[in-house]
């Protein structure tokens, strides 16, 4: 399984970042995202960028990685709500919004009956 993890950009150059995030410092390839400045952040798979985050964006998808590992690693089990909830506390008591495509495929089905 490959996951994303956000990186902060310490330095960069043409087509390269040292990046650092998670606890893990990488020289990262940013030719799918282009020239970057310190201070960047960054959605990295296998040491490669391939989406520039927000600030906001990046804790988020932190603290989701951090639940996965901790519940892969044994930290914490499925069952311990309270550990994960606040690990995914952005996503707690609400609905996700549907997808554009998604909802536009409903509102298609729904006037076919019409």
């Amino acid at each position: 399984m490959c996951i994303g993890i956000p990186m902060r950009v310490i330095e960069s150059g043409p087509g390269y970042a040292h990046c650092e995030g998670l606890g893990q410092t990488r020289e990262v390839d940013t030719l799918l995202v282009g020239d970057v400045a310190p201070g960047t952040w960054l959605l990295v798979f296998l040491d490669s960028a391939r989406e520039i985050l927000s600030e906001v964006d990046a804790h988020r998808i932190g603290k989701a990685v951090q639940a996965v590992a901790q519940v892969m690693g044994g930290g914490i089990t499925a069952t311990d709500t309270a550990a994960i909830d606040g690990l995914f506390a952005d996503l707690v008591d609400r609905e996700p919004p549907k997808p554009p495509s998604l909802l536009a495929r409903e509102r298609s089905t729904s006037n076919k009956g019409d």
